[in-house]
């Protein structure tokens, strides 16, 4: 899939659009959802430009990894850090709706199974 720069994340990213951010580094941002699907929504997003997991090259493996080390810590800060379940969706079927890949860390709640 194209990566669009003009995405709502790409956007936060850019501080044009203002988000409740909870976590910073120089690879990754993490902000709350603006239409959380339980107490702890928050996403996660990589700043280099990949627009779905399944999309990132080989050369952005060690990123990936960051993004799920990112979204544990995320947990842990907010006080989830013995449960909590990510969700990285790909492709308008599986739900994703802005193409700017990013880890949804849910928590506060209890999570069904099967998700969906």
């Amino acid at each position: 899939m194209n990566y669009d720069d003009g995405n709502v994340f790409a956007r936060i990213l850019r501080r044009e659009i203002r988000a409740a951010i909870v976590y910073e580094d120089d690879r990754c941002l993490a902000f709350r959802d603006i239409d959380p699907k339980a107490p702890l929504h928050v996403l996660v997003i990589p700043k280099a430009p990949i627009a779905c997991v399944g999309d990132a090259p080989l050369a952005q493996r060690e990123l990936l990894g960051h993004l799920l080390w990112a979204a544990g810590e995320v947990a842990r800060r907010e006080g989830h850090g013995d449960a909590f379940r990510l969700v990285v969706n790909h492709g308008a079927a599986a739900g994703q709706s802005v193409f700017h890949l990013h880890v949804h860390v849910l928590a506060g709640r209890a999570l069904g199974w099967p998700p969906g």
